[in-house]
């Protein structure tokens, strides 16, 4: 997996338009990542951890739960918005399962601005070789 460059700036809310993309970004989708992602979400459903409680519920493996989703949803703006942006809300709906071994890569784009509020929101999607991941809306408060 290729390292991306964390934005340490902070994106203007005058320097984004709608129809901005954000940069691409494939994860790697590990046993650790899927397992300490449940684990530190507190979530010890043992899908998330135990191959052999996965697999007797019909799962090919352990799978992500949708904290770590959430989690990944967030890093993916931010490493584009940078770390002083707030964010407002961040509304994400599950599709196809992310095992291990797998790769999950995330397009966003700039899909509305309000100038009075300063508020910008991204549509987004995260895909794996099943289909669609993840997809939602993330809206943030830019300076």
């Amino acid at each position: 997996m290729q390292t991306k460059k964390v934005q340490l700036k902070t994106m203007q809310f005058n320097d984004v338009k709608v129809g901005d993309k954000l940069p691409e970004q494939a994860i790697a989708i590990t046993v650790a990542l899927i397992s300490n992602g449940a684990l530190a979400t507190r979530d010890f459903f043992p899908g998330h951890h135990d191959k052999d409680a996965a697999i007797a519920l019909g799962s090919p493996h352990i799978f992500m739960n949708i904290l770590t989703t959430n989690g990944l949803v967030q890093a993916f703006v931010e490493r584009w918005s940078g770390p002083e942006s707030v964010f407002k809300n961040i509304d994400i709906k599950l599709g196809m399962p992310n095992y291990p071994g797998d790769t999950m890569t995330f397009v966003g784009e700039v899909t509305a601005t309000d100038p009075q509020n300063r508020t910008v929101e991204v549509g987004l999607a995260g895909k794996n070789q099943y289909g669609m991941h993840v997809t939602g809306t993330v809206q943030l408060v830019l300076p």
